[in-house]
């Protein structure tokens, strides 16, 4: 797998420059079991309609959770798979969230984040669990982003910038 390219914020000290490490331990999942096994999948249709009942939003056949609500496909759906309707678009919720957390693993595994590989999958699992079972989830941003193209994502939805108390240096920002 080639990982999408990391958002940068200037000089980086690794984890182990540091002395730390994450030490990743299981709460929610079970070496040898995948997430996804553990569940119940269906396909379903998506569509979302405005006040008069014109779709604007359609994708057919689309691999969600059983327990997910038709709200949350529809919103998962319409906002976050990535791809063009017309094409190679994501079609299931493992492909969504494989890519978002796969290329976080990834980073972090490059970055020496993890001590060991079975640390990295539980990173995987535990977050893969947390997502798919709607007790977390990322910003829009990380959703939009991560995982795609080969520029840098960006993650965040709000920012903090220094601006100096003068008008010179609040415009520069505009």
């Amino acid at each position: 797998m080639t990982l999408a390219q990391k958002p940068t914020t200037g000089t980086h000290t690794t984890p182990t420059e540091l002395g730390a490490r994450t030490r990743i331990q299981r709460h929610f999942t079970e070496v040898g079991k995948h997430p996804y096994e553990l569940i119940e999948w269906e396909q379903r249709n998506t569509a979302i309609t405005d006040e008069s009942g014109n779709t604007f939003f359609e994708q057919d056949d689309v691999e969600v959770p059983a327990f997910w609500s038709q709200t949350a496909t529809n919103v998962v759906v319409s906002k976050y798979f990535r791809g063009p309707l017309d094409g190679d678009r994501e079609s299931s919720v493992k492909e969504m969230i494989d890519r978002v957390v796969g290329t976080i693993a990834g980073w972090g595994w490059e970055d020496d984040y993890f001590e060991t590989k079975e640390e990295k999958e539980t990173f995987e699992a535990e977050l893969t669990y947390i997502i798919l079972h709607q007790k977390a989830t990322f910003n829009s941003p990380v959703w939009f982003n991560v995982g795609v193209g080969d520029k840098p994502p960006q993650c965040s939805a709000c920012f903090i910038l220094e601006a100096g108390d003068t008008m010179e240096s609040i415009l520069e920002w505009s």
